[in-house]
């Protein structure tokens, strides 16, 4: 059967919030040991005594506890890529948005390139506005696009 639901606020009888600290610390206690047996991990806790700061309790011991921080601590210096803060998560996220940017504006330059070429195509003459770069531009759209025909055809047959 469940107890009763707990209020979760802050306790303002001190004796009452010690007896409530000492269970509560108890049943960490627990809890670690059950998730290290069961799951047959390395674990630790460390628990500071509001009531007496000189007093920290380490479970299951300070030796114990400090090889399992070291081992934490090596790990992620070894895999840096999944260990990220908030800075560089938000850098990748930069540098993704502005290669996407990059690639939008790639190709709305290319619809519209080929916009013109198909407008040029029509009337059969070249505006005098067009740069060495259009129409190098025009040139691998078009190369591009005979090779797609091409593979239609082939792939048609």
């Amino acid at each position: 059967m469940a107890g009763k639901k707990v209020k979760v606020a802050f306790i303002c009888n001190i004796s009452a919030r010690k007896e409530c600290y000492r269970k509560r610390k108890k049943g960490i206690i627990k809890k670690m040991r059950e998730i290290k047996i069961l799951c047959d991990i390395p674990a630790c806790a460390i628990i500071s005594n509001p009531f007496n700061s000189n007093n920290i309790e380490v479970w299951p011991d300070l030796e114990e506890a400090k090889q399992v921080i070291e081992r934490y601590q090596n790990l992620s210096q070894i895999d840096k890529t999944k260990n990220v803060n908030q800075e560089s998560f938000v850098l990748q996220r930069l540098t993704k948005a502005r290669e996407k940017l990059e690639k939008q504006r790639q190709e709305i330059r290319d619809k519209e390139m080929t916009i013109r070429m198909i407008q040029y195509m029509k009337n059969k003459n070249l505006p005098d506005d067009v740069s060495v770069s259009d129409l190098k531009h025009f040139q691998k759209l078009i190369e591009e696009n005979l090779k797609d025909i091409d593979n239609k055809l082939n792939g048609s047959n």
